[in-house]
């Protein structure tokens, strides 16, 4: 799929594919084979921008890479994840989807208990058929 042939049907298919395996990596019992699953559906110089950790979103020969460190360092860190996905957008070489997150789990950083609740907004920018850049909105 590339830009000019993304379509509706496509890019519906595409956002449920995508959204699934972003569940998997965060489950409870996630493993790497998940977060491979995951990774497989983006570019190797992906850009990801989430405000206000990641603040650049632009694309880099290590994006791919960066990010896989990124889940590899919270696997496992969650003891209850779920995520029901709201809306889908098609448009111009992007989709958009809006998903509702509860998650419970240790903070790796400070092993502190979290419990969190928050809606997010992905955009997803794509180039031939894999994410090219991920701009992560969420509260």
């Amino acid at each position: 799929m590339t830009l000019a042939e993304i379509n509706e049907e496509a890019g519906m298919a595409f956002a449920q594919q995508y959204f699934t395996a972003w569940q998997a990596t965060q489950a409870p019992d996630a493993d790497e084979s998940d977060i491979d699953a995951y990774l497989n559906l983006l570019t190797d110089d992906v850009g990801y921008q989430h405000l206000p950790y990641v603040t650049s979103g632009l694309r880099t020969a290590d994006g791919k890479a960066e990010l896989q460190k990124g889940l590899l360092y919270y696997l496992g860190s969650t003891s209850s994840y779920t995520a029901n996905l709201e809306k889908v957008m098609v448009g111009h070489n992007v989709i958009v989807i809006q998903y509702h997150t509860t998650v419970t789990g240790i903070h790796p950083d400070s092993q502190q208990a979290t419990a969190l609740t928050y809606r997010t907004v992905d955009v997803l920018e794509l180039d031939e058929g894999k994410v090219s850049v991920i701009r992560h909105y969420s509260e």
